[in-house]
Order: C-alpha cells, then structure tokens, then sequence
C-alpha cells in the first residue's frame, strides 16, 4: 500500500518567501524530474515559520530508489543541497512516515 512522507520544516526568520521560491522552482521540480510524487506544499497561514510538504510512495523500494535517484545526484549535492541550511532549522525538522485510512480519499 502506499505511504505518504509528511516533512515539517522550521523556516528561518525572514527567508519564508524565498524558500517557498526554491521549493517551487527548483526542490520540487527537480525532485519530479526524478520520479517523487509531491502531493502538496504549504507554509503556515499565522506562522512564518512553518513549511510543509507532502510526497506519495508506492512503496518502501520506490522511495528507496527515488531518494538514491535524488540525494546522491550531483545536482543535489552540489547546487541543491548546499543552500538548504541558509533557510532551515534542520534541528527542527520532523518527517513523519503516513499511511491513509481506509476511507482516505488519498488511499
């Protein structure tokens, strides 16, 4: 069955606007190029420091191969990745594994 991955991050003070730019025009496309299903992508309607996405698996070695595919490529590693700690609180981060309900509309 699939699974969800429900990713909460801490945003910096004063950089909201800028990382939901780079999520929408470079993470998430790029992490789409290689395969993720992102599902949806929010920040915090009273709270500037709340960002949260949600990616789909089909299953444990599609994320398996989806994070190698994603994380181990050069552009990740070298355009990507690098940038990230100017925005986030990587101590904060939760990712929390979900599975829908059986009257999930999400099943």
């Amino acid at each position: 069955m699939a699974f969800y991955e429900l990713r909460q991050y801490k945003v910096l003070p004063g950089k909201m606007d800028e990382w939901v730019r780079i999520m929408e025009q470079e993470i998430i496309p790029f992490q789409v190029s290689k395969g993720m299903v992102i599902c949806g992508s929010f920040r915090g309607e009273t709270d500037d420091s709340v960002y949260i996405w949600l990616r789909r698996f089909e299953s444990e070695a599609e994320r398996e191969a989806q994070y190698k595919a994603v994380y181990e490529s050069d552009h990740w590693k070298n355009e990507i990745g690098p940038r990230v700690p100017n925005y986030l609180d990587r101590s904060a981060m939760v990712i929390t594994r979900i599975i829908p309900t059986p009257e999930s509309k999400m099943r």
